[in-house]
């Protein structure tokens, strides 16, 4: 699963639609205005070397600057922990970059190396608490050798920060907005919405490729998380944008129910086994058949009622787990209380 995530979020990430987006919207420094758009192109995996070419989850563009190229160097990672070294890793890459420029003979018109923006995109649960520069990763030398520590950082865009800032917007045709929010959407219903969006925004011809690795990273990354491998089958066939938002507002009616249903299955057969297991061992120790009746008997009650209680709580577990719904909505779906959710989430986040 996680390889298919990076492959597919690189395919978004390699349309200019989408770099153009996260350039104008992201960024938010005077200097990106003096940037030819127009001009931005796809490094090709041709021009870098091997070390660059093995770095799978990166995306290397340019754009002209005045008469100069301007690179920005996309990091995409997709892991549930901050790499505390990523400054390191970072400087490295860039380093490779620049061996390559001057490999190629891209200098500037000066003969110096052109600027390098470095993009560390984060999409983990957790929020980046690293450092962003590699000179906080190397400990000061004593008297003047503290001035040849390295110094260079990265541009950290942490999705979930972003998505959970109040003054994100949520309104503006940016479809690397769209991008978070649906990584980090807190419902089935706000993700069909976004999807809707992505609909109309992308609906002319010249964005047919885009709108067609949207279908795949759909399809590979979110949709895994909604219906079951059984039902996965049927939406393959769909290629379209607008084919998979019709098919997913129909579906997501019915999800919230499922997920109850399913919770519920799992705990009263859990409950009859557990029920079933004190039953029999209750009579054994009592050794007298009317012990072993009311064991059993007692047995079937408690297990149905720990059935009950526990698929209440399997429901929980499922949506904190598959969904981005908040805890009240949870308690009210699973018919528990709110304080409960809580410490259901705290356990999932202490075992992952």
């Amino acid at each position: 699963m996680k390889n298919q995530h990076d492959q597919s979020y690189k395919l978004l990430f390699s349309e200019p639609r989408v770099i153009r987006d996260l350039l104008t919207g992201f960024i938010g420094e005077d200097w990106i205005e003096k940037l030819d758009l127009d001009s931005l192109e796809r490094v090709s995996g041709s021009f870098v070397t091997d070390d660059l070419r093995d770095r799978e989850n990166d995306v290397i563009w340019r754009a002209r600057f005045g008469d100069e190229w301007c690179y920005v160097y996309l990091l995409l990672e997709f892991q549930s922990t901050v790499d505390r070294f990523m400054a390191l890793r970072t400087m490295t890459y860039v380093g490779l970059l620049y061996q390559d420029l001057v490999k190629q003979k891209q200098l500037t018109r000066s003969g110096k190396l052109p600027p390098v923006l470095p993009i560390v995109l984060y999409n983990g649960e957790r929020r980046w608490s690293a450092p962003v520069n590699v000179r906080d990763l190397i400990q000061a030398g004593p008297g003047s050798l503290a001035q040849y520590r390295p110094d260079l950082s990265f541009l950290l865009l942490d999705e979930g920060a972003l998505v959970a800032d109040q003054q994100f917007s949520s309104e503006a045709r940016n479809v690397v907005s769209a991008i978070f929010q649906l990584e980090h959407h807190r419902s089935p219903a706000d993700a069909v919405e976004l999807i809707g969006l992505l609909v109309k925004w992308l609906q002319t011809p010249e964005q047919a490729d885009l709108r067609r690795h949207f279908v795949i990273w759909i399809k590979r990354v979110l949709l895994p998380n909604w219906v079951s491998n059984e039902e996965q089958g049927g939406w393959q066939a769909l290629n379209e944008l607008s084919e998979v938002h019709n098919m997913l507002a129909e579906r997501a009616k019915r999800w919230p129910e499922q997920w109850k249903q399913q919770g519920l299955a799992e705990g009263r057969r859990e409950g009859r086994e557990e029920g079933r297991e004190e039953g029999r061992e209750e009579g054994r120790e009592e050794g007298r058949e009317e012990g072993r009746q009311e064991g059993r008997q007692e047995g079937r009650q408690e297990g149905r009622q720990e059935g009950r209680e526990e698929g209440k709580l399997e429901v929980a577990r499922n949506m904190i787990q598959q969904t981005s719904l908040d805890d009240q909505t949870i308690a009210q779906v699973a018919e528990i209380s709110i304080e409960l959710v809580s410490e259901l989430r705290e356990q999932i986040e202490r075992s992952s």
